[in-house]
């Protein structure tokens, strides 16, 4: 059979096609099957990345700014824990020996400073609502002395300082993470729900 040269030509034209796209097809394989292992996601082109930042940032602009009469700003702090989840308050008071004065006095409650975690019980959640009652001397007022004139129970010791997170959510996300390996979108995810 004879061949043309336009048909050898565009024989070869497909021949090295069909090669480009075979050569495209293992590299995607080894780099799936050799290349890094991560939870991000692949980045957009850089048009379609700034248009979904900006959009993102004009919804945190709405969703948290709070209106004063001369000015607005963002909202500061930490959001607090959503209110329909039930409560459970743990207590760490005075000793009953440490509710007296040095003068002899008992120390009266003058309120009480709360912290609240977020803890984890296999499958609901919960918030620790820690309360440590205040105490003062009612008759050592004014009276200037050597010893403190407001009492409170220190705070319990956290595996985290200063986390919202308790010792049973901690080690849940930690045993989902590297026991289970559920990324931690993921766990976000199930909290959520």
């Amino acid at each position: 059979m004879i061949e043309t040269d336009e048909q050898m030509v565009a024989e070869l034209e497909k021949l090295s096609q069909e090669n480009e796209y075979l050569k495209e097809q293992v590299q995607l394989l080894l780099s799936q099957l050799y290349g890094k292992k991560s939870e991000k996601m692949a980045l957009p082109p850089s048009d379609q990345l700034s248009f979904l930042e900006a959009e993102h940032e004009k919804i945190q602009a709405e969703d948290e700014t709070v209106e004063i009469p001369s000015h607005s700003r963002k909202a500061s702090g930490r959001k607090p824990l959503p209110e329909e989840l039930p409560r459970v308050e743990v207590i760490h008071d005075l000793p009953e020996n440490e509710k007296h004065c040095p003068s002899g006095a008992e120390l009266a409650k003058i309120g009480e400073d709360c912290s609240e975690q977020l803890d984890y019980i296999p499958p609901r959640l919960q918030v620790l609502k820690h309360i440590r009652p205040k105490y003062t001397c009612r008759a050592c007022q004014g009276v200037e002395d050597q010893g403190a004139t407001v009492k409170i129970a220190p705070a319990p010791k956290q595996m985290i300082p200063k986390s919202m997170a308790s010792p049973g959510l901690l080690a849940q996300i930690i045993t989902a993470k590297f026991v289970d390996s559920v990324p931690f979108y993921s766990q976000e995810k199930q909290f959520k729900r």
